[in-house]
């Protein structure tokens, strides 16, 4: 294997974090801000890219594939610098699952909607799957870009809600929303469908097309997207009056 050979448990069940055991100098990555806690002797080091190619160009080539993706420049590394075994936690940001993928097990590579990934073993390579096709760039909720993860170790993705794992055999075919999607094996077509109805788009509230996966490999879909989640939150705050008193004792509790 190129990938660092790691361990790991998934603690909790709708707010979950994944423990990842470290032998001595084996090496995680994450994307930052997702530390929950570390044992002594693990040593962090900022990431400029994706961390898999040590070259000037190759670092600022996968710096700029994560900012078409909407993730930050950089990445951060945990390495166990301790003779004795120690490990690293990471936290879903959002409420939602876990999900740890052997990528050996899926010829190396799957796609993956923009912000799910949150950690995987060194030698893991975290890009970007540029779908060619226009419908899907347009209309399939993640647009031209997704990421992709190549390689021959273990990787960690999180998602919303519940979690439903599937197969495609190559003579069945699924509909799903587009935002539902989590990841899928590169042997999976993505493709975007018209529902054919504006009155059931209008009045559904399901929009005007949906995602059809179909070909052979395994598919990740969510129940409760973060867009979904971050919109029904905001619908329900009420609208602030500043001028009001309620207004202003709000703002003397926010800090404003």
């Amino acid at each position: 294997m190129n990938s660092h050979q790691i361990d790991y448990e998934i603690h909790g069940s709708e707010m979950q974090a994944v423990y990842i055991g470290l032998d001595k100098d084996e090496t995680v990555i994450a994307e930052a801000g997702s530390l929950m806690y570390m044992t002594g002797g693990i040593a962090m080091q900022t990431i400029f890219g994706h961390g898999d190619d040590s070259s000037i160009f190759g670092k600022i080539l996968g710096a700029g594939k994560r900012v078409l993706t909407g993730e930050s420049l950089f990445m951060t590394s945990y390495t166990n610098t301790a003779t004795d075994k120690g490990g690293v936690a990471f936290a879903s940001p959002y409420p939602g699952k876990i999900i740890a993928l052997d990528l050996a097990s899926y010829n190396n590579k799957i796609i993956c909607q923009k912000d799910s990934f949150l950690a995987a073993a060194k030698g893991v390579s975290v890009g970007i799957e540029i779908q060619k096709k226009l419908g899907v760039g347009l209309f399939g909720g993640e647009g031209f870009i997704m990421q992709k993860l190549e390689g021959d170790g273990l990787a960690f993705l999180h998602a919303g809600g519940h979690i439903i794992e599937g197969y495609l055999d190559g003579t069945n075919v699924i509909r799903v929303d587009t935002g539902c999607i989590v990841a899928f094996e590169s042997s999976v077509k993505y493709e975007i469908e018209y529902i054919g109805s504006i009155k059931t788009s209008v009045f559904g509230g399901e929009g005007l097309f949906l995602a059809k996966l179909s070909g052979t490999g395994k598919y990740w879909i969510q129940s409760l997207p973060f867009v979904r989640l971050a919109a029904k939150v905001n619908s329900l705050m009420p609208a602030r009056d500043s001028g009001s008193a309620l207004g202003t004792l709000g703002d003397m509790v926010m800090g404003e």
